[in-house]
Parts: C-alpha cells; sequence; structure tokens
C-alpha cells in the first residue's frame, strides 16, 4: 500500500510504498477515505515518543471495509466505517470496564500500531463502529480522538450543567471538542487563546467570552479547567481554579514540566486530573452524539499529497479544529 512512512525517530516521514500487515483473525482492513492529524504527528517525528519503525502516522481515520478476519461477523464488505483509536485488550475491557484505557496493555492507533495516513488501516473489529449517519467524511475522520478524549476529559471532571468551564488554548481538536460538548453538557464555557481570530470563532462557537492565554491573568474563575498547554499557561490557569475546582489535563504542548504552590494545592482543594484517550463504552457514547448532529469542528482539508504542508499548519498553531487529510 502507499502510506506516509517514518523510517527514523527522530525523522521526517516520506510518501511511498510499504507491505501490507497480515490482517489477523479477529481484525478489520478498512480502504481509508479520509485521515485526521493530531499532534501526535509531530512528537514521534522528535522521538517523543519513538514508535516502532517504520512507522506509518494517523490516529483518526474513516474509510470502507475492504477485508474482515475469519472471527469477523457483524462487520462486512463494503461497510462505511469509523476505526476508534483506543485499542485494549479484551481482558482489561471485561476487568476494568470504562476504565479500560488505564489497563497495561491500551495501545493507539498511529502511535503503538500502523495508523490512517495511508492507503489502509487496520483494527480490531471491536475498534470498527458504522459511520455515522449524514455526517460527512472529514468529520467522521475528523471527531474520533479529539471527541474522545474531550468527552472523557469532561467526564471524569464530573461536569454538571450550569457549571463553567475554561478551555485553555482553543484551537486544538481537542480544545474545540471541549467546548462543543461542554456546551452540549449545560455549563458554561470560557476560552483562551493567544489569537484574536480564535477567540472569535470561539464565541460564535458558543463560549460566552474569551481571553488572551498571554495575560498575566484571566477574569475567570471555573469549576473546570481543561488544560493542555503545560507550563506556558500553567499559573493563569491556577489562577482561574475555583476553591475545590478540578483541572484535567491531557497534555503540554509548551513542555514536560511544571511548577506548582503545594500548599495553594491543599489550601483550595483541588483536584488535578490526568486524562487521555478514551473507553469503548466512551466512544459509543461519543458515536451517538456525533449520528445525533453533534457539530464536529473542522479546520482545513487537505489533499493526501499535502500531508506535509498539513503538518506545518498544526506545528505553527494554525489551525482551529481538526485538519483533516482527504485520500
Amino acid at each position: 500500500m502507499h502510506a506516509w512512512i517514518l523510517d527514523e525517530s527522530p525523522g521526517e516521514y516520506r510518501w511511498g510504498e510499504i507491505d501490507l500487515p497480515q490482517l489477523a483473525s479477529d481484525e478489520v482492513r478498512v480502504r481509508v477515505v479520509a485521515s485526521a492529524l493530531n499532534h501526535l504527528d509531530l512528537w514521534i517525528t522528535h522521538g517523543l515518543p519513538r514508535p516502532k519503525l517504520p512507522h506509518v502516522p494517523g490516529c483518526d481515520a474513516a474509510g470502507v471495509i475492504e477485508a474482515v478476519g475469519s472471527e469477523v461477523s457483524d462487520l462486512a464488505v463494503g461497510d462505511e466505517v469509523v476505526v476508534n483509536p483506543g485499542i485494549s485488550p479484551i481482558e482489561d475491557i471485561v476487568a476494568l470496564g470504562i476504565n479500560s484505557p488505564l489497563g497495561a496493555g491500551f495501545t493507539i492507533v498511529g502511535e503503538h500500531a500502523w495508523g490512517g495516513h495511508a492507503t489502509f488501516v487496520q483494527a480490531p473489529a471491536r475498534n470498527i463502529v458504522r459511520r455515522p449517519a449524514n455526517r460527512t467524511w472529514a468529520e467522521c475522520a475528523a471527531y474520533p480522538i479529539a471527541y474522545l478524549t474531550a468527552y472523557r476529559m469532561l467526564r471524569r471532571a464530573r461536569l454538571a450543567a450550569g457549571e463553567t468551564v475554561l478551555v485553555v488554548g482553543i484551537g486544538s481538536g481537542v480544545a474545540c471538542a471541549a467546548l462543543v460538548l461542554a456546551r452540549h453538557m449545560g455549563a458554561d464555557v470560557v476560552v483562551t487563546s493567544r489569537s484574536e481570530a480564535k477567540r472569535a470563532a470561539a464565541i460564535e462557537m458558543g463560549a460566552s467570552a474569551a481571553h488572551d492565554s498571554a495575560d498575566r491573568s484571566w477574569p475567570v474563575l471555573a469549576d473546570v479547567i481543561v488544560e493542555s498547554v503545560g507550563p506556558a499557561t500553567w499559573q493563569q490557569s491556577t489562577r482561574s481554579l475555583k476553591p475545590g475546582g478540578r483541572m484535567v489535563v491531557c497534555g503540554s504542548t509548551s513542555g514536560p514540566t511544571v511548577e506548582m504552590s503545594m500548599p495553594r494545592l491543599f489550601f483550595k482543594q483541588w483536584e488535578i486530573i490526568g486524562s487521555t484517550v478514551g473507553s469503548y463504552e466512551e466512544f459509543a457514547d461519543v458515536t451517538r452524539l456525533i449520528e445525533g448532529g453533534l457539530p464536529v469542528i473542522v479546520d482545513q482539508i487537505f489533499d493526501v499529497a499535502d500531508y506535509p504542508a498539513a503538518l506545518r499548519r498544526m506545528e505553527a498553531a494554525e489551525q482551529l479544529g481538526n485538519i483533516v487529510i482527504q485520500h
């Protein structure tokens, strides 16, 4: 098959041919119609993390089933589907249920397994869901990891209707998904961004206020903060967290290390919650919401041949929502 291939990490992608992996008896092979970028596409080029090489990136993919393994009975060639990027072994699903991503065997398509920036992508049949009705291929490719991650973050933060959510650094797929989902859950949403254009777009998307991320402090006290930026915004974020508030963190795009006042943490009785991707139950919930009409924020659509240009757009933090690749 043809794919964007990473031969070295750190390294750069090249477009070329690579042999298809053998299809396991419980797997499905999908001909990719659309895939989407995530920051992981960039991180693995810097060896953070370093995947098994050669590697094919792309956490998000949607397409048409090309082949099914011998044990697969509920899916068929020709079905239009979306790939759930979070893979848990059956034993972890049974033992941990909605917390199956905490299991030692949890893997992510596009990181631990080959991803969707290729002619085909393969995944266990349990990770293949039917394409949500009345949604475009771009929307189907854009929602899986971003909306799944944001949904689990808000669930773990125990978000309730009427609470205030602060989404730090609006623009990424996860941040945009958090805005959309929190509004759907009945929360008041405030966002930050260094970009005036993104702040204006967030207001149009339903945010009640938008502040400059570069300001020393933001005029909001939030019940829940969605953080994915890290050290560049950590102090402003903690200043904006109510006593008893919950900060849920899924990334750290500005660096790996933050400093925190321990007395403030315990005197204000804050909760700092780490979160990543999500479970099968959560993916089913998100897919139902998408099928029900929940907005999916798509930034720009690039041809598969223009993947390097799409990467540059994401690296420059120019996007608002998920960047999609059309195959």
